[in-house]
């Protein structure tokens, strides 16, 4: 239609020229619009406001208080189309605008939406006041969910009641759709909060799927069947338990109808994902389902699309409403693809990632078919999310077949890694290249040393080595475009949306290095070398300070991995990393603070004097005033990790009993929950070895250490499994034991570290 064809104008206009020009041109017109006694005149403002909200963000971020409050006065017009108009506004503003919308608004907009949601005279505004409340709260961050659950659910629970029984007398299912799909997004975002309210929805949803089995019930079902495992996995195993096996054999019973299902069934996708959800919620106990699921699965993932070649005058036969996508080839041709089917075939390869991710060896039976048909994908340039997924899988995969040992485990990856490389030598897509980079470097961690031989390595050095040289090339041509005369803020947006593009990539070398020198350690150092001029760039002064962290974490790993002959690139990056433990920029600081740890834990006698030299500056970066704000705190956590570092691995090069009680007072470290298990581990074995500095006189400072316990606890520093959290509880429960003592440590600590202590007991 005329109008959908405005929109979609509107919206490419202010997606193409910015906001800036656009807002201005349009605002005057819509609020005239608005404003207009004719209800087509409001209708079309409001839709208008709808399409330009994503090209004029910044813009309209600034007056959206005083957007939202006119907005929300149209959802009591007295015209049905522009309360529409109304509710599709405040959905999209709560998508393109989360989420700070709901930040601002939750208060008035859910309100309005549940009070719209009231309106039984027009079920299109109904359906769409639910519609609206879904975008809202699928973006609305659980936090502010939580006051309003309770009267969300009476209101959705009160409409579902009506709205279902208006289906089994008169047939009507347009606002249940909705309002099934807001139950499973209230859930979805309100998570364990939602167990109290689990027994109020989930007979009807499971009568719906049980009964809603005529062919225009189709939808409501899937949706109804995405509801219920959506809620499954909010609410968690132990509550869903009691209906697990009903809806297992519900879902089974339409799995293996699946035959009779037509191929544009919409509950084919619902059923795919909500295998998935029920995979998770179950875990290993799902493996027995899964001969009854693979079949339509692998079916739906193998789906091919229709793909044709076609001139000028063929393309102007073909209409776009037949579910063609075409791409222009030049003046004479263009290239469609039919996207019926691809929706589903993203869907199916995301469900098989789910399944070889949650069920492991569990999944082994089905890696081989899997993999022959992912790998080809990796070329499957028509849909981003098909391709994404398939190379996350690849490692996953890998980690299947292990149990099938290291002959089945190096066939599979010899399979895989030539089609990676060459993937990662060719994709021109910043945000697929990066998907790649970081599979790749994952599957180099499940398959080890050995894994790329010397053709591998020379072409996979010369991708890496164009790489890095593209990225310096980049950053030259974006300062020229700089000084053209035509730069202005817009310009320089785009230029900012560029670099963290390529910083992004280099991110990603820097992961697949990390895997290589983790792998192969010092003995892939002369291969290297092919590299060490472009990394030792990075680190120079004057490289913008993503460079310098990313050159800095690259060297990091160089010593953790490859000492002792990590010491003969001394002369390149000892310097700048002693230099940027004082770096203007925390990441900066963090990435040298860090080499500092590793270089007195694996760097050997070499590296002895710079460790001493390293100290003082440490210090005063810990020390400085604002040293434990938002942005500081990962650096500076870094450096107190590696003073302890120092003193653990490297104790003849500082003076231990002068440092250890400053080292004391700047416990606990939670951030960072590496470096936290270190230095909780380094205090237990001060704590064991009875070092009478830490312990103090008359263990008069165990009060204070077990505050540094406590905190560590509450802020889940160190995960239940690791084995320093028994460490730390055999602390405790060593001082347990002594009576007085015990009452002095616990006397001193509030009542939220006292919970915490008694909660480390328990579970350690």
């Amino acid at each position: 239609s005329n109008a959908v064809a405005g929109e979609n104008a509107l919206d490419r206009m202010a997606c193409g020229l910015g906001g800036k020009l656009v807002l201005p041109m349009i605002k005057e017109h819509i609020m005239q619009m608005l404003q207009n006694p004719d209800w087509k005149y409001r209708h079309a403002g409001l839709m208008a406001l709808s399409a330009i909200g994503e090209g004029c963000h910044q813009q309209m971020e600034g007056i959206l208080n005083e957007i939202v409050n006119f907005v929300l006065l149209f959802l009591q017009d007295p015209h049905p189309r522009v309360r529409y108009a109304a509710c599709n506004a405040i959905g999209q503003m709560a998508t393109d605008f989360a989420p700070g919308f709901q930040k601002k608004f939750h208060e008035k907009a859910s309100t309005a939406l549940l009070q719209t949601m009231e309106d039984q005279g027009n079920q299109r505004v109904q359906a769409h006041a639910a519609s609206a409340l879904i975008n809202f709260t699928e973006n609305c961050p659980k936090s502010l969910l939580i006051p309003y659950l309770d009267n969300l659910v009476k209101h959705l629970h009160a409409t579902m009641v009506i709205k279902l029984q208006e289906l089994m007398q008169k047939g009507t299912k347009l606002v249940l759709e909705q309002v099934v799909t807001s139950i499973a997004s209230v859930a979805d975002t309100a998570e364990e909060k939602f167990v109290p309210y689990y027994d109020l929805f989930m007979p009807s949803l499971k009568h719906i799927v049980e009964n809603a089995v005529q062919k225009e019930l189709r939808l409501l079902r899937g949706k109804t069947i995405e509801c219920i495992s959506l809620i499954g996995l909010a609410v968690g195993k132990e509550k869903f338990m009691q209906d697990a096996s009903d809806v297992m054999q519900l879902l089974l019973k339409t799995q293996t109808d699946f035959s009779d299902l037509e191929d544009d069934d919409p509950q084919i996708s619902y059923m795919i994902s909500a295998w998935a959800r029920m995979c998770k919620i179950l875990g290993k106990e799902f493996q027995q389902y899964l001969p009854v699921v693979m079949g339509p699965l692998m079916k739906t993932a193998s789906i091919k699309p229709e793909v044709a070649l076609l001139d000028t005058q063929d393309r102007e036969n073909v209409s776009d409403d037949d579910g063609w996508e075409f791409v222009n080839l030049g003046d004479q041709q263009s290239f469609g693809i039919k996207t019926a089917g691809l929706e589903e075939k993203a869907t199916a390869c995301q469900m098989l990632v789910c399944y070889a991710k949650e069920l492991k060896e569990g999944f082994v039976e089905y890696t081989e078919q899997v993999v022959k048909l992912m790998v080809p994908l990796l070329k499957f340039y028509f849909h981003d999310d098909i391709l994404l997924m398939n190379f996350t899988s690849m490692p996953l995969l890998l980690e299947c077949a292990r149990v099938r040992g290291p002959e089945y485990l190096t066939q599979m990856w010899h399979f895989m890694c030539d089609a990676l490389i060459k993937a990662i030598g060719t994709e021109p897509d910043s945000d697929v290249l990066s998907e790649i980079m970081h599979s790749f470097a994952k599957c180099i961690e499940v398959m080890g040393d050995g894994c790329l031989n010397n053709e591998h390595f020379e072409e996979f050095g010369e991708i890496l080595k164009g790489k890095l040289e593209e990225h310096f090339k980049n950053q030259e041509l974006r300062q020229v475009k700089r000084q053209d005369e035509d730069y202005d803020e817009q310009v320089e947006e785009s230029l900012q949306d560029e670099d963290d593009s390529d910083v992004y990539i280099l991110t990603k070398v820097s992961d697949i290095l990390h895997s290589i020198f983790s792998s192969y350690k010092e003995k892939v150092l002369p291969w290297f070398e092919r590299l060490l001029p472009l990394i030792v760039s990075l680190i120079c002064p004057h490289r913008p300070w993503p460079d310098r962290q990313w050159g800095l974490c690259i060297f990091d790993d160089i010593v953790e991995h490859c000492s002792p002959s990590s010491f003969k690139y001394a002369e390149y990056f000892l310097r700048p990393m002693l230099q940027s433990i004082c770096d203007s920029s925390p990441e900066v600081r963090q990435a040298a603070a860090y080499g500092v740890g590793v270089m007195a834990q694996f760097g050997g006698d070499s590296y002895r004097p710079f460790c001493t030299e390293a100290l003082p500056l440490l210090v005063r970066v810990i020390q400085s005033p604002d040293a434990k704000t938002k942005e500081n705190i990962n650096a500076t956590e870094n450096c107190i990790s590696a003073v302890g570092k120092i003193m653990k691995f490297k104790p003849d090069c500082v003076n231990v009993e002068e440092v250890l009680p400053h080292w004391l007072s700047w416990l606990p470290i939670h951030e960072d929950k590496e470096e936290a298990v270190h230095t909780f581990n380094y205090l237990c074995d001060l704590i064991e070895s009875n070092n009478p500095v830490v312990l103090g006189p008359n263990n008069s400072n165990l009060p204070r250490i077990f505050g540094i316990i406590a905190d560590g606890e509450l802020h889940e520093a160190i995960k239940q499994e690791d084995p320093c959290t028994e460490r730390l509880a055999n602390v405790v429960r060593q001082v347990q034991t002594s009576g007085g003592l015990w009452t002095e440590c616990i006397s001193q600590l509030n009542a939220d570290q006292q919970a915490a202590i008694q909660e480390l007991l328990n579970s350690a």
